[in-house]
């Protein structure tokens, strides 16, 4: 069964294998019909989840995540993180983010979804246009 605990310490090493992410010792934890969202894909089944982890490995020059915060109720966990990336020759952006991970009757994880703002957490690390963008999001949205 997953504690939040156990949650913490897997993540960690998931994202923290010298730059290169691996997935390996986490996917047992993940039910074979884990449906998965976040804000750029919509997926079901432990197929394309492993995939969608394996393009996220090859894409990735450097990715680490620091687990800020954990919280359990139930058969839900919560996590607040912090993941440094670098995508091929571009700076290293964080993105801010949380996860909410729901668990199945055997303690396995049966659904994930992921909340960031990817494009405004990127764009904040481009010189001069991440000013203009948090400015046009305050206009339009703030």
């Amino acid at each position: 069964m997953l504690t939040k605990d156990l949650v913490m310490e897997l993540w960690s090493k998931t994202y923290n294998t010298e730059g290169q992410p691996d997935w390996s010792h986490i996917l047992p934890y993940y039910d074979h019909d884990i449906y998965f969202r976040d804000t750029v894909q919509e997926l079901r089944g432990i197929e394309e989840f492993t995939a969608m982890t394996e393009r996220l490995a090859r894409r990735s020059k450097d990715l680490k995540m620091k687990i800020v915060r954990a919280v359990m109720e139930e058969n839900i966990i919560f996590l607040e993180w912090e993941m440094t990336i670098k995508f091929k020759k571009n700076p290293s952006s964080v993105l801010y983010g949380t996860s909410r991970l729901t668990l199945n009757s055997e303690g396995k994880i049966a659904e994930q979804r992921d909340y960031y703002d990817l494009w405004g957490d990127i764009f904040d690390n481009i010189p001069r246009f991440g000013k203009a963008y948090r400015k046009f999001m305050k206009k339009k949205f703030g």
